[in-house]
């Protein structure tokens, strides 16, 4: 057990986005959206064949196959980085990640696609609206954010005092 560490983060992250997910595909229908405010935040039913941003390969079948495999490969990978690591940041980030990852691979085993539903607007830089995302999605660009800001600030610290 010592060896994956902060395995409970993992575990809140898939019981958080897999809840989440159930209470949507149960009480908000397919592309119906509630406005939580009036533009910045809604609640957006979507499913997703796609990876993000709803990548696709064109064709559901081979989307499901595909990420299918690359999820696990992921799974397997995040569960062999998060045992050899040594930092605890890592061992948080790679937690929320394999979360993330493990919420949206039960989705694609059990349904074919992902269940997407939190909408928010950012400025219009790059695109009108923010694509639609999930618990498990938030989890990885979390974790993600924080293993880069763990990099950049900190970790260069450490190499220059040595």
């Amino acid at each position: 057990m010592k060896k994956i560490q902060y395995i409970w983060i993992t575990i809140l992250v898939i019981l958080l986005d897999q809840i989440s997910k159930l209470l949507i595909r149960n009480y908000l229908d397919v592309g119906k959206i509630i406005e939580v405010t009036k533009k910045i935040f809604w609640l957006h039913h979507v499913e997703n064949t796609g990876a993000a941003f709803s990548i696709s390969l064109g064709n559901d079948v081979v989307n499901r196959i595909i990420f299918i495999c690359v999820s696990i490969i992921a799974i397997v990978l995040l569960i062999y980085l998060n045992s050899k690591s040594k930092s605890k940041i890592e061992k948080i980030a790679f937690a929320l990640i394999l979360g993330g990852a493990i919420g949206n691979l039960i989705d694609r085993i059990i349904f074919g696609k992902v269940t997407d539903f939190l909408s928010c607007d950012f400025p219009d830089i790059f695109m009108e609206r923010w694509p639609v995302f999930n618990i498990a999605d938030s989890s990885i660009v979390i974790a993600i954010t924080i293993m880069i800001v763990h990099s950049v600030f900190f970790t260069r610290k450490t190499v220059e005092e040595t």
